[in-house]
């Protein structure tokens, strides 16, 4: 079985690798730091499973598991995370993800839960899974969420709207509207509430 590693964190991804490489019938082909290497990785090597961080330099693995999806429709993809989110674990499985755990899981389990997303199955980790189940879903339309993460970084209205292709003042009121659904004093605090959440 074909593995692609994928963590911004040296330490974790190296330990993850040797751990793995003590299985018989699991063999990392290929490791990367960020999300646009991931994706190129999975390209030129075509593992069998990819093993996302959830939150990594370029791209999420929300992200990069959609990209993987779309180019290599035959590869599954897991997300382990040290940031388990109710509203991450909902946009990895809408994504396809098959597998959600937290970084907690010992090697020996995470060769398992490889195993059995390779053989079709799909594992969320039941916590992960109690706390999606009881936050319920995120106010936020596609378009709200896709603006305040472009303006978690206190760009100004004129700056988002030129990245997003929209009006400065339909930037403002998709905003404001975000703003007014998360009971927000402010944009700012809008996008804090809205990261803590998981739903950007």
């Amino acid at each position: 079985m074909r593995v692609l590693l994928a963590d911004d964190e040296h330490l974790i991804r190296g330990a993850v690798a040797a751990l793995l490489a003590l299985e018989e019938d699991l063999t990392v082909v290929a490791e990367a730091a960020g999300g646009p290497e991931a994706v190129a990785m999975a390209k030129a090597h075509r593992p069998d499973v990819a093993v996302l961080d959830l939150q990594m330099p370029g791209a999420d693995g929300v992200a990069v598991a959609t990209a993987i999806r779309a180019e290599l429709p035959a590869c599954r993809t897991m997300i382990v995370t040290g940031h388990g989110r109710p509203g991450h674990l909902k946009r990895a499985l809408a994504a396809g993800v098959r597998g959600f755990m937290p970084k907690t899981v010992s090697a020996q389990r995470l060769a398992e839960i490889i195993r059995s997303v390779h053989a079709g199955q799909r594992f969320v980790d039941p916590d992960l899974a109690a706390d999606a189940i009881s936050s319920g879903d995120s106010p936020l339309t596609t378009r709200e969420a896709e603006l305040l993460e472009l303006a978690a970084d206190g760009a100004p209205i004129a700056e988002i709207a030129e990245r997003a292709a929209l009006a400065a003042g339909t930037v403002r009121n998709y905003l404001s509207s975000a703003v007014a659904k998360l009971q927000a004093d402010n944009r700012h605090a809008a996008v804090r509430i809205a990261r803590e959440n998981g739903w950007i």
